[in-house]
Parts: structure tokens; sequence; C-alpha cells
């Protein structure tokens, strides 16, 4: 049988604008004002530890990374809680395919405690009970160990794995671990990254064009289903 791996920032959930905000107040607190929405989105996908490594090196900021790290997971805590909306198409597919039984986890670059707290926010948590932080593996995004680990998570080969993505990194990860991938690019004018060329099915708008429907019937069709 198939199974579904979904990225959980971008794709599931409309998250962007709550990581950018998080950042650019973690960022003024240490001398750097100013950091714009342009500059974020060249890091969507990335996890949040790799992104604030780059950032910290970038800037010269002399607070070690793991303080960094827990600020701004404090302060996107807040900004999820308040509220974070699911993609409405999205959600349309997660619930066809947890009616059709189909193994489905959560394979995201946030914390544990992010990810937990925008799925019980949203109420995802009760149709996505298997979640894996980039925290509990070796390397994050667009290395394959958040996949290869859900999968292992989910008792199924890879070979037999769909990822749902919406950034670069996700793809790239994806086709690292040997899974076939559909993407929804967050940032529509990303959608010719080579990165997304190997994708089974690309959805070139991002979330306007997704289409639970169409997403289930490519499913259905696919090999491995």
């Amino acid at each position: 049988m198939i199974s579904v791996i979904f990225d959980l920032d971008g794709t599931l959930v409309d998250s962007e604008p709550n990581y950018y905000e998080s950042g650019r107040r973690t960022l003024a607190r240490h001398g750097v004002p100013d950091f714009t929405w342009e500059q974020h989105a060249r890091f969507i996908g990335i996890g949040t530890l790799e992104t604030l490594e780059i950032l910290r090196d970038r800037y010269g900021i002399q607070a070690p990374v793991e303080q960094l790290l827990a600020e701004q997971n404090a302060a996107y805590l807040e900004l999820a809680r308040a509220g974070t909306e699911s993609f409405p198409e999205m959600r349309k597919f997660v619930e066809r395919l947890h009616a059709e039984g189909v193994p489905m986890a959560v394979a995201s670059g946030s914390s544990r405690e992010a990810i937990d707290a925008v799925l019980a926010g949203t109420g995802l948590d009760a149709l996505l009970t298997t979640v894996v932080s980039a925290e509990e593996v070796a390397h994050g995004k667009p290395a394959p160990d958040v996949f290869l680990e859900a999968a292992r998570r989910l008792g199924a080969d890879p070979a037999d794995c769909v990822v749902v993505e919406d950034a670069a990194p996700g793809a790239q990860a994806a086709h690292a671990a040997g899974m076939a991938c559909v993407a929804i690019p967050y940032v529509a004018a990303t959608a010719n990254d080579p990165a997304f060329a190997g994708a089974g099915l690309l959805f070139r708008g991002g979330q306007p064009d997704f289409s639970a429907e169409a997403a289930y019937e490519w499913l259905c069709e696919h090999p491995a289903a």
C-alpha cells in the first residue's frame, strides 16, 4: 500500500508568515533590523536550526545558535497558538486519505513542540498521528533523513511512499529518499527550480492550483498504489 508523508509548513498549513515574524523579532533582538520577507523566502523549506546557523554567521551574531533557536521557537509558538490556518483543499486531501485508511505521517524541519502546537491548533492531529521533526534526525532537508525516519515509523518501504512538499529542499530530500513527490510550490515563482523537475505531480501555481481530487486521482494511478 502507498503511504503519504506530508511536509507541514507551507504544505499543510500557512505558517510561513509566523515563521517570518518570529525570525524577524529574533534577529532584531540581536542587532539585525529590517529582515525582509524576501530574505526569509530564500530559506523556505530549510529547517529553523540550519537557517539560524547560516544567519548567525552571515550577520556575526554573538549569541549561540541554541539561544537563537530557543528565542525563535518561543516567539513562533506564541504566534502559532494565536492562529495558524490549514489550506482547505489540503485538509480535504488528508481527510480523504484518512477515510481510505492510507498510512500518513508528517515530516517537518520545525521543532516537535511547534509541530504539535500547529497540528493541535488546526485539528489535524486527529488525522496525522505519526510525526517526525528534524530535531529527531541527524540532518534536516535537503537530506532525506526526516522522510526515511517517517517511512520507518510507518513500516513502509521508501519506494512505496509519496512526499507532499512545497519547497525545493523538501523535493530534493524526497528524491534522495527514493520517494515520489507531489509538489505545490509555496513561492509559485520557484516552480521552475530543478528540484521540482522530478516531481510526479507539480501544481505550478502553488496552493491556489492544488486540487484534492486531482492529487487523489494521481495517487491512485501511482505504480506503488
